[in-house]
């Protein structure tokens, strides 16, 4: 019964302090509700949530694919390398975010 008891307390932390732990992009906004993507950082993307992390990565890959005139997405390899700058920015926090590309 104890050893339930101590499960239970330590999988309720668990979820607790990874509630805590994200933190919605809009925290870093101006007051006009404007996000300046080149003062992010990797910390900041990686302790953000998913859906969070799914636009900013969109909306960068929209940014760099404007610039070189691609007008296609690659869902998958969207998808991985967002996966891969989030494995990035978890091991560099302290990266600014706009040293990376997608």
């Amino acid at each position: 019964m104890r050893r339930t008891a101590v499960i239970a307390a330590s999988l309720s932390l668990a979820i607790i302090q990874s509630a805590h732990a994200q933190t919605d992009l809009s925290a870093y906004a101006d007051a006009d509700g404007y996000l300046d993507v080149q003062k992010l950082t990797c910390a900041q993307l990686a302790g953000t949530w998913q859906g969070d992390a799914d636009l900013l990565t969109a909306w960068y890959s929209g940014w760099y694919n404007g610039l070189a005139r691609k007008h296609y997405l690659d869902i998958k390899k969207s998808r991985q390398a967002e996966h891969e700058v989030i494995q990035h920015c978890k091991a560099h926090p302290d990266q600014p975010l706009s040293r990376r590309s997608f």
